[in-house]
């Protein structure tokens, strides 16, 4: 395994030697510090258990490519383990009382909160997005689904009228790298307030916070076995997902490899959702409010930097207000602050892997060949780490592959339309159908368009914009089913039918 890098002599390093671990200053403003272990565990039955396997792999920060630490490798017997630990736990578990389940949840989403600073920094560490992000936004809202998931924990048959709610069993959840924190509260909430047990996946690439949610797990208490986590690659994944266990999966992740799973629980009677990839549309009307539009535009894709599944990463903006639009909005481009994650003044940070940066530089130089113009906005790239500067593409054709093809990075593809159903049927015009954003000043025209754009979520006037208590989900190649809200506890429960009165 890589070995740990010495201390720089620099004292501006961000990374100190500190008692045996690893300890990290989030900011050269900030006083406030989180401690990394050398070596996670695998958390199967409430306890840290190393991996049968015996490997271990290395994660990093992908802002400076240095290690932050050695995660296990669960492997076959691992995860059978896992499974086991969850089967055992789940009759008592499912017995408990939905106002006794609640409080358990209650209790986690607390000591997120009261823990969101040593989180953030750690997702920001660990994924390479900017910590004002996590602070404002990831931190609060996974806490956010643990508290909304508690609240219906007790009310589960007012949520299905005439029906007896049950739990489904065990459930595997494998999660994507790029909000690892938040998909697992996504996941881990409705399926505990709903009676299940867990087996849970993180990404190989960014597995630490939902390693440290374990030990909220333990604090507050849970049951052993109610959540196990286990970490590892492909093979991990592939173990879990095909484990005979398992009544139910719930992935998000690419499109490929959502449809692998699916072939792979096919005929078996095992429950799916499966949340993938998309190529959202942003419709930018002449009668939009157009400064409002350009910083909802930004937000769109420049968000996380652009690893967002629901990205807006194909701008339809109408022709008669599309020179003056990307002008403004190259303008506002150059304006955004590229550079430390843990810099709270940062608004894009690394991109998350030497891979995706290489995807990225192949499907823009591909945009390139075949006829876009690119403009990047002006601004020094750290000389460590992966970083890629906001990148515009004018000129698409809905031919080109950045049209079609999921970038998953800070690009965005500008294409025109004349009217609104050229609108439609050009945001239409993909294989996905997962999000979609509209900018108009007429309400009537918002009705009209999202009664026919194929998408799960559709916003008007403004983006990337996430509740508990909303359904996220898509169509075609996105997926299917439906997470959070009443539709995201129908995905953990079986509705056995109700119960004949007197």
């Amino acid at each position: 395994m890589a070995k740990h890098a010495e201390k720089a002599e620099s004292t501006t390093n961000p990374e100190l030697k500190f008692g045996g671990v690893w300890k990290y200053d989030p900011a050269p403003e900030s006083t406030d510090h989180v401690v990394i272990a050398p070596r996670h565990e695998l958390f199967v039955g409430g306890q840290w258990v190393k991996p049968k396997s015996g490997e271990y792999f290395a994660t990093i920060d992908p802002a400076t490519e240095r290690p932050l630490s050695e995660v296990a490798l669960a492997l076959d017997k691992d995860v059978d383990a896992a499974v086991k630990a969850a089967q055992k736990a789940f009759p008592a578990w499912r017995a408990r009382s939905g106002e006794d389940r609640a409080r358990y949840l209650f209790r986690i989403a607390r000591m997120l909160l009261e823990r969101a600073r040593e989180f953030a920094v750690l997702e920001t560490l660990d994924n390479g997005k900017p910590i004002k992000e996590t602070r404002d936004t990831d931190v609060p809202l996974a806490a956010q689904h643990f508290f909304y998931h508690a609240g219906w924990a007790d009310k589960l048959e007012l949520l299905f009228p005439g029906e007896r709610p049950e739990p489904l069993g065990v459930v595997g959840q494998v999660i994507p790298w790029n909000f690892p924190l938040l998909m697992a509260a996504w996941k881990v909430a409705p399926a505990l307030a709903a009676g299940n047990t867990v087996v849970l996946k993180p990404a190989e690439t960014s597995p630490l916070t939902a390693l440290r949610l374990c030990e909220l797990f333990q604090q507050a208490g849970l049951p052993p076995g109610v959540v196990n986590v286990v970490t590892g690659d492909g093979r991990t994944g592939q173990a879990l997902v095909r484990h005979p266990g398992l009544a139910k999966v719930a992935f998000t992740g690419s499109t490929e490899v959502g449809k692998e799973i699916q072939k792979a629980v096919a005929g078996r009677g095992v429950e799916l959702t499966l949340e993938l990839g998309g190529k959202a549309a942003h419709l930018v009307f002449e009668d939009a409010a157009l400064d409002q539009a350009v910083e909802g535009v930004v937000r769109g894709i420049f968000f996380n930097q652009g690893h967002v599944c629901c990205a807006g990463s194909r701008l339809l903006v109408q022709e008669s207000v599309h020179d003056l639009f990307v002008d403004k909005l190259r303008r506002r481009m150059q304006r955004i602050r590229v550079g430390n994650p843990l810099d709270k003044n940062t608004d894009m940070g690394a991109i998350h892997s030497r891979p995706q940066l290489e995807r990225i530089r192949e499907l823009v130089a591909a945009g390139v060949d075949e006829g876009a113009s690119l403009h990047q906005a002006q601004c020094e790239l750290p000389a460590k780490g992966f970083w890629y500067a906001p990148t515009m593409l004018t000129g698409v054709a809905m031919s080109h592959r950045v049209a079609r093809e999921e970038i998953f990075g800070p690009v965005l593809s500008v294409l025109t339309f004349r009217t609104p159903e050229e609108a439609v049927e050009k945001a239409n015009n993909t294989s996905y159908g997962l999000s979609a954003g509209i900018w108009t000043d007429k309400g009537a025209r918002i009705l009209w368009l999202a009664e026919r754009m194929r998408a799960g979520v559709v916003w008007h006037n403004t983006f990337n914009r996430f509740d508990a208590a909303s359904p996220f989900g898509g169509f075609q190649e996105s997926g299917f089913g439906r997470e959070g809200g009443r539709q995201g506890l129908r995905a953990y429960v079986r509705l056995q039918g109700g119960l004949l009165p007197g």
